[in-house]
């Protein structure tokens, strides 16, 4: 069974250590587990390896840990929104992975499965796939790709049962199932947790994936950019 923490330093004590390798949910700052990200931020933890979608903005998410200096590498697949890690990049303080993004979803759940590696389209031809094995397969070529396993996975969710069985919501589900599965230790941050169990067919990440989790605290959501459209003419 999980355990149930006061809080997010709580959930990771003991956890964190200079050089591990860490996946972190979420996509932009939609499902991102600010509290724990907060925690490894606080832990002093260095020469970090980041897998996660990308890594927030300046300021905000893992965009904090990169303030911080305590990121060596980042395994992601899209990286514009945040100028200090471009800066960083190009000073050569920051090693860079980029994966194509469906490629990185499909490694972090090869790791989960136990599935040692996969092949895919996805990179042949580009730098992605230098240095690789290829095989061909109905006559066209295929790069492998590794999977990824963390020694921390931190996930983001909004419901979390007694058994630490998960449900997200909407697009704040993104790459949280995933990370959740990849972890040698898997924390999580739930924005309610609950009395019973959840239904079994409502159930996204089962509770044996999770060993820590907390109540996420209360806080105003950011949004990486509002985007409105112009309001429709009322006709009489």
């Amino acid at each position: 069974m999980p355990v149930l923490h006061s809080g997010a330093v709580a959930a990771l004590a003991g956890a964190l250590a200079d050089g591990q390798t860490i996946a972190v949910g979420g996509f932009g700052l939609s499902g991102i587990p600010s509290d724990l990200i907060e925690a490894v931020r606080d832990s002093g933890a260095r020469e970090l390896t980041i897998v996660s979608n990308n890594m927030g903005v300046d300021g905000s998410g893992l965009g904090l840990l990169l303030e911080k200096g305590q990121v060596r590498k980042v395994v992601a697949s899209y990286v514009g929104e945040n100028k200090l890690f471009a800066r960083q990049y190009l000073d050569g303080d920051l090693e860079v992975e980029l994966v194509p993004q469906g490629t990185l979803a499909e490694r972090l759940r090869a790791g989960g499965a136990g599935i040692a590696a996969f092949y895919t389209r996805a990179g042949v031809g580009s730098p992605i796939a230098e240095g690789k094995p290829h095989a061909e397969f109905d006559g066209v070529a295929h790069v492998q790709e590794r999977a990824i396993t963390a020694d921390v996975a931190l996930v983001r969710a909004r419901t979390a049962d007694p058994a630490g069985n998960l449900t997200y919501r909407r697009a704040a589900r993104n790459f949280n199932p995933l990370v959740a599965t990849c972890g040698e230790v898997t924390a999580v941050e739930a924005e309610h947790l609950l009395d019973e169990f959840t239904d079994p067919d409502s159930v996204e990440t089962p509770g044996v994936f999770v060993d820590h989790y907390v109540a996420a605290r209360p806080r105003v959501k950011e949004i990486e950019k509002r985007t409105v459209r112009p309001k429709a003419e009322v006709r009489a």
